[in-house]
């Protein structure tokens, strides 16, 4: 893949793209790029472009989508159906007289009425958001809803759809605080919040009947997470969350992302990596001495002394995770720089 190569000559054709440009040939501009830091990891840094990745494992993978489709409509069981291109997921359950849909990716948002007509031609009578977030909710509004279609959600996703005023995500029209159970017809949903994580509002959705539980942005089958630990606004939260999803009593994870379904043992190895590298950056952070061999052109410069100490533990942690996990989650070069340097500061700031 020729990382190594690429990050050494990155930083100085990024300087060089610089100084081409007349905005930033104004600017005072330091030195050309120095050595890269020691033991470097063969993983590229952000922002570097690299040639290619490491190939998706196998057990990462989910069945193939039909290219005339664009979609994949997998049974969950007893009326309840996901919806999903490999990449986003949503969920729909059919009752007697109508479908509950829980949340409308952007993406999938074309497919939602020819996937749920697959099945019934009864209409969209419920419809519940996950959290408020566009790229799982941001097609509600290309769905034409009915006025008499009831939309539910927690109340923290409610402020913040108010807040957004986005016409793609109509506003709740039922909200709750803790709990919610949803039943229409013969068929139940219990909603349930439990605090932040990847952000206020996102809730559990759990089919009873089916055993199937809908958690997004949380856990990711198969993968790393999205970068910056799935940009968790409560690090702490999201490791109790996991543990939380991990103790409850289902057979089938609906995660939101990637191509397939999650099962317990997808959730244990989330776990167990996520402990490594919390664990793994602990560990760096108490070896690495700050300021350690940093120009002293560059010791007046807080924020160039706490950037050189931040990379020399983030370089411990990633190299120390690739062996074991390079080979075990999908996309581990793509954002394991951003989960460590994620973890790195929540260490220092959330739990010092």
């Amino acid at each position: 893949m020729k990382r190594n190569k690429i990050f050494a000559n990155a930083t100085v054709m990024v300087v060089f793209a610089l100084l081409s440009t007349s905005t930033f040939a104004q600017l005072p501009v330091s030195g050309a790029a120095g050595d890269p830091y020691p033991n470097m990891p063969v993983i590229a840094p952000i922002g570097v472009r690299i040639e290619n990745h490491i190939k998706i494992n196998e057990s990462a993978k989910g069945p193939s989508i039909d290219p005339s489709k664009g979609y994949r409509l997998q049974e969950l069981g007893k009326g309840l159906y996901m919806i999903t291109d490999n990449a986003i997921q949503c969920m729909f359950l059919v009752y007697e007289t109508g479908v509950v849909l829980a949340d409308a990716p952007e993406q999938l948002a074309q497919y939602i009425p020819k996937a749920i007509a697959e099945v019934t031609n009864k209409p969209i009578t419920h419809f519940i958001y996950s959290h408020s977030h566009a790229d799982h909710v941001g097609g509600a509004g290309s769905l034409n809803l009915g006025d008499h279609t009831v939309i539910i959600a927690q109340e923290e996703t409610k402020r913040l759809l108010v807040r957004a005023n986005d016409p793609a995500r109509p506003v709740p029209t039922v909200t709750f605080k803790d709990n919610y159970k949803l039943k229409v017809g013969s068929q139940t949903l219990e909603l349930s919040y439990h605090g932040n994580a990847h952000e206020p509002g996102n809730i559990f959705i759990y089919a009873p009947a089916q055993r199937t539980l809908m958690v997004i942005d949380i856990i990711f089958p198969g993968w790393i997470p999205w970068r910056r630990l799935a940009l968790a606004q409560d690090v702490p939260g999201y490791f109790a969350q996991m543990e939380e999803i991990n103790k409850m009593d289902w057979d089938v994870l609906v995660s939101g992302h990637v191509e397939r379904s999650g099962t317990h043992s997808d959730v244990a190895l989330q776990i167990e990596f996520m402990n490594d590298l919390r664990n793994t950056a602990r560990q760096a952070l108490k070896s690495t001495k700050f300021t350690d061999g940093l120009n002293p052109d560059d010791k007046e410069n807080p924020w160039a002394a706490f950037d050189d100490y931040i990379d020399r533990v983030v370089i411990k942690t990633v190299n120390t995770l690739t062996p074991k996990w390079s080979t075990k989650l999908a996309g581990f070069d793509v954002f394991i720089w951003d989960h460590c340097y994620t973890i790195e500061q929540s260490l220092r700031l959330d739990e010092h």
